[in-house]
C-alpha cells in the first residue's frame, strides 16, 4: 500500500499575502500605464524610451534649465529627478497632453506660436509645462513670478515668452483660445 505524501497544511505564520498585481499605475496624459521595470528608471527615460513621448528633453542629469518638466498631480517636475518607483498611482502631464482630446491646442499653445516665443524649440515643452504649473496658481502672472519660471532659453525669447504666459493668461480668464 502506498502512502500519500501530501504536502501538510500551512501554518498560519507561513501564509504570505500576495500583491493583487505588480508594477507602478500611473496615469499619463489621462491613459493608465503599468510600469513593471526597475522603479529606479527616471520618468523621462520612461516617457521617451517606453512611450515614444519625445516632448519632454534632458536638460541634464540634474533637470538643469527646466527643459525635462512635466507635471506630476499638477506640479511641474523634473522627469529626470523623479524615479518610477514614487509614481504609483500620480498623475502626470506631459506636453503633448496639453493639447485638447481632438488635438486642439492649448491657449498657452496658441499663445507660444501667436508669439514667437519657440526659437530653436528645445527648451519650449519645459516652458509650457511650467507656465502651465504657473498659471495654475497665479491666474494673472506679474513679471517677477514669471521671473521665477526654472527655465533657461539659450535663443533668447525669455521675452516673447513672458508675453506669451501674459497673452495665455488674459485668453484663460475670458475662456478664449489665444
Amino acid at each position: 500500500m502506498a502512502q500519500d505524501h501530501a504536502a501538510p497544511a500551512p501554518r498560519k505564520a507561513d501564509i504570505v499575502p500576495v500583491a493583487k498585481h505588480t508594477g507602478i499605475d500611473l496615469l499619463i496624459n489621462g491613459e493608465l500605464f503599468n510600469h513593471t521595470g526597475d522603479p529606479d528608471m527616471p520618468l523621462l527615460w520612461y516617457l521617451r524610451d517606453v512611450l515614444r513621448l519625445d516632448g519632454t528633453k534632458y536638460g541634464g542629469e540634474h533637470g538643469e534649465g527646466g527643459a525635462d518638466l512635466v507635471l506630476v498631480n499638477g506640479k511641474a517636475t523634473s522627469a529626470i529627478g523623479v524615479p518610477m518607483g514614487k509614481l504609483d498611482g500620480k498623475q502626470v502631464v506631459t506636453v503633448e497632453g496639453l493639447a485638447d482630446a481632438k488635438g486642439g491646442l492649448h491657449p498657452l499653445q496658441q499663445a507660444f506660436i501667436d508669439e514667437d516665443a519657440i526659437g530653436c524649440g528645445y527648451c519650449t515643452p519645459g516652458w509650457l509645462i511650467a507656465s502651465m504649473d504657473l498659471l495654475t496658481r497665479h491666474k494673472d502672472p506679474t513679471d517677477s513670478d514669471i521671473d521665477t519660471l526654472p527655465n533657461l532659453c539659450r535663443c533668447g525669447c525669455q521675452t516673447r515668452v513672458r508675453s506669451a504666459i501674459k497673452r495665455a493668461a488674459a485668453s484663460m480668464k475670458q475662456g478664449t483660445k489665444a
